[in-house]
Order: structure tokens, then C-alpha cells, then sequence
């Protein structure tokens, strides 16, 4: 077992104590969420560690992704162990990311909305679920969640960790008090030297480097139909996307295609929102500048009318990415820190970010050292780099090519993760069902 703390840091106790008194303070946050669409109304007693469903006998290992990219990089795990026939519970925290659990967990895997993190609803989850062996992924530290699920004697591991380097910094002006939170870890299997070295130094015992396990994600799929009607209605029209948008980006992109444009005759621009729901506004955005717009979740397909397509449904990513030979990743032209190229670069997409990714630094670096990524500052730069590749299919090719082999090679840590993992599973299987 991981080592103790002899006493709980002061902070740490304060926070303990303040969340055992906002047990009726969650009933307004719950009014609110559901009034924004960020909860379930159907399941939001899952937040307060109600159950909805019942826990299977056995042993059950209880696995934990926040949101859509970490639930992402634990799937192929998930499923390894399914083919093991061990019981798995997965809990997310986001709708997208239970959306996308409906649709991609595997046969038997069971889904629940994380807890927040309040004693008491801590306490009723793990009192139903009774975890066995409790994984969580990246970089989730709730700290009611780690003391009472180990206070239990349930081990706990973090997989695919990271340490971001501001994140660090944070948590360095606390030195107690993550070390307290670490220290219950049995083990932490980061992705990079960099991550294993920030936990190491902030008190975590026992580190691993097992890499990133989002480079073991299989392509996103399509679904062939909407494949082929997305295709027909665009016809031969030069496409560009721009993915996983956030507010401020669009408007970049919006002047980036109308720089494009009198260069590429019936370009079609794709803008595909990290958050959907903000499909309506961006429409009118487009319109403003007169680009006519259509929306996906209304049902439209783009016509040659369309200069701009806004893709705002969930989990069809890998539609979009084959529909577009080029695609500018969001979240890097601002301070959000980058989204994912791993897709883009397995499906065959050329990247295109700006200069904000230190979520996936060592993903970009890998891109870049390989010259299989160009990095872009502003609406003049995007429509340089987009243009240039549009219209030179050697060089798209080429950084294809070269993207493609840079996540290829930086594969592997799914099995160096199970590896790291055997140990544990073996230990439950020695003792024997409940």
C-alpha cells in the first residue's frame, strides 16, 4: 500500500470540513447546471452519489475520465478489461462525455455520473459500488474522492497522468497538501518524463512513464451513410476545417476564409465548436460578415450557396476529419492550451494550430520535429497555411505522411499501462469473488 500521511495538513482539513457543510448548497449548483444544459435531469441523483444502477457481483473495477478526451484514452483499457470478464464501472463528469460513453463503452461497462465531491455523496457512491481497484485518469485530484476511497483500502492508480507545468506551479505553493493527495496513489503511470518528474518532486512515492494512451485511441469512425451524403453534397469543392473551436477562434477562422476565397473557388469552411450549443451563435457570426451559413444540428447540408458549414453535433468528428484534407486544431489560438491531433493525424488530416497547446506539448513536439504540423499565429497566417496546403497536394502529402509515422511511433502504452497494471489484477483475482 501507498504510505500515509501521520496527519492531514491543515488546508486539507479545512476543505474537508467546508464540503461536509455544502450538502444543500448542491441543490441550487444543481438548479443552475441544469438550467445551463450541464447536467442530466433524468440522472442528476448520480451527482449526489445515488446509484442508478445496480452493482454487479464480483469484483469491479471503477475507472474515471472527466471529460471527452480522458474517457477517450481510457476506452481500449476499459475494453482490455472487459475481454478479461471483469466487472467495470466508469464514471465521467461532462454530458458530452456520457453521450459519448452510451455509444462507445463496451458491452457490460457501466456508466454513472461522478459524485461532486461532498463527503456524505462520496460516501453513498463507494457504500453501493464498493470498488475493488479504483483508476483515474490524467490529472483528476478531488480530494474527498482520494481520502475516502482509500481511507477503504481500495488502492488507487492514476493512469495517462499529467502534471501541466502551471499546474505545478499551483500546487508547489501547497507542498502539504499535495503530497497528502499523492501519497494515497499506489502508483502513477504519467505520459511523459516531464509529467513523472513534476508528481515525483510534489511527493508521489511510486511513478512511472508509461506514455500517452490517447496514441492507442483507434481512428474515430464514420458512419458510411453519412459519409457518403456529406460527400455527395459537397461534391469537389476544396474543403477546410476548423476543429473543436472555442469563442474567440471563429472569428480568426471566418477571416481566414474570406482571405482564402478568391483563391479557391466554392471553398467550403467546416467549423466544428468544441462545445456545440454555441452552433447558433457562431451562424450569425458568418452571417455578419456575409458568409452564408447552415447549420448540422438543424439538419442542413452544406449547398454551393454555403461558404460556411457549422458542425454542431456531438461525436461525429471523424466525419468531418475524412470530409477535410486540412484542419486547423482550436483551443490553440487561445490561452485554452490546444486540443488533440492524434485524430486528425491517424485519419489523414494536415494540422494546423496556433501557438497555445501546452495541454499536448510532447504530441506537438513530436509533430514538429517530424515537420508533420505548422504552427500559425493569426486570420493571415491560418489562411496562408491552409491555402498552401490545399493547393500543393505534395507538401499536404507529404506533412501527412510525416504526422501520420510521428503517431505511430509514440504508440505502445496501452500495453506498457496493462503491464504496469497486471500486478493489481492479479491480486483481485486471488481473492476471490464477494
Amino acid at each position: 500500500m501507498a504510505s500515509r500521511p501521520a496527519r492531514m495538513p491543515a488546508t486539507l482539513r479545512a476543505y474537508v470540513g467546508v464540503t461536509a457543510l455544502m450538502g444543500p448548497a448542491t441543490r441550487i449548483l444543481a438548479r443552475r447546471r441544469l438550467a445551463h444544459g450541464k447536467e442530466d435531469p433524468e440522472r442528476i441523483q448520480e451527482r449526489r452519489g445515488e446509484a442508478t444502477v445496480d452493482r454487479p457481483p464480483g469484483r469491479l473495477i471503477w475507472l474515471h475520465g472527466a471529460s471527452v478526451g480522458e474517457l477517450l484514452s481510457i476506452i481500449p483499457l476499459i475494453g482490455r478489461l472487459r475481454e478479461r470478464g471483469v466487472a467495470v464501472l466508469v464514471t465521467t463528469v461532462t454530458r458530452t462525455a456520457a453521450a459519448l460513453a452510451a455509444r462507445r463503452l463496451p458491452e457490460g461497462a457501466i456508466h454513472q455520473f461522478m459524485p461532486w465531491d461532498v463527503p456524505a455523496f462520496v460516501d453513498r457512491f463507494l457504500d453501493h459500488w464498493q470498488p475493488d481497484l479504483a483508476v483515474f485518469a490524467e490529472s483528476e485530484l478531488w480530494p474527498n474522492l482520494i481520502l475516502r476511497t482509500t481511507a477503504r483500502g481500495t488502492p488507487l492508480i492514476q493512469v495517462n497522468g499529467r502534471m501541466s507545468e502551471r499546474s505545478f506551479r499551483g500546487w508547489r505553493r501547497v507542498p502539504r497538501s499535495i503530497a497528502a493527495l499523492l501519497s494515497r496513489f499506489e502508483l502513477c503511470l504519467m505520459q511523459t518524463v516531464d509529467d513523472a518528474r513534476r508528481v515525483e518532486e510534489l511527493g508521489a512515492p511510486r511513478v512511472s512513464t508509461t506514455g500517452n494512451l490517447k496514441f492507442d485511441v483507434p481512428a474515430p469512425e464514420a458512419e458510411p451513410e453519412a459519409a457518403m451524403i456529406l460527400a455527395q453534397s459537397i461534391g469537389m469543392r476544396p474543403v477546410f476545417l476548423a476543429a473543436s473551436t472555442h469563442e474567440g477562434e471563429d472569428e480568426v477562422v471566418l477571416e481566414a476564409h474570406r482571405l482564402m476565397a478568391p483563391r479557391l473557388a466554392n471553398l467550403l469552411t467546416i467549423i466544428a465548436p468544441r462545445h456545440p450549443e454555441r452552433g447558433d451563435a457562431i451562424a450569425t457570426l458568418a452571417e455578419r460578415v456575409d458568409l452564408p451559413a447552415c447549420q448540422r444540428s438543424r439538419g442542413d447540408l452544406p449547398r454551393l450557396r454555403h461558404a460556411i458549414y457549422v458542425a454542431d453535433t456531438l461525436g461525429e468528428m471523424g466525419l468531418f476529419y475524412r470530409a477535410a484534407p486540412v484542419a486547423f486544431l482550436g483551443g490553440s489560438l487561445i490561452r485554452h492550451g490546444g486540443q488533440n491531433p492524434i485524430e486528425p493525424a491517424k485519419l489523414g488530416a494536415a494540422v494546423v494550430h496556433g501557438p497555445h497547446v501546452h495541454n499536448f506539448a510532447a504530441v506537438y513536439a513530436a509533430l514538429h520535429e517530424a515537420k508533420g504540423a505548422v504552427e500559425i499565429t493569426d486570420a493571415e497566417t491560418l489562411a496562408a497555411a491552409a491555402l498552401t496546403l490545399l493547393t500543393d497536394k505534395r507538401e499536404r502529402q507529404r506533412q501527412r505522411d510525416a504526422a501520420g509515422a510521428a503517431v505511430a511511433a509514440l504508440g505502445g502504452a496501452l500495453d506498457r499501462t496493462l503491464a504496469a497494471l497486471e500486478p493489481y489484477f492479479l491480486t483481485l483475482a486471488m481473492r476471490g469473488n464477494r
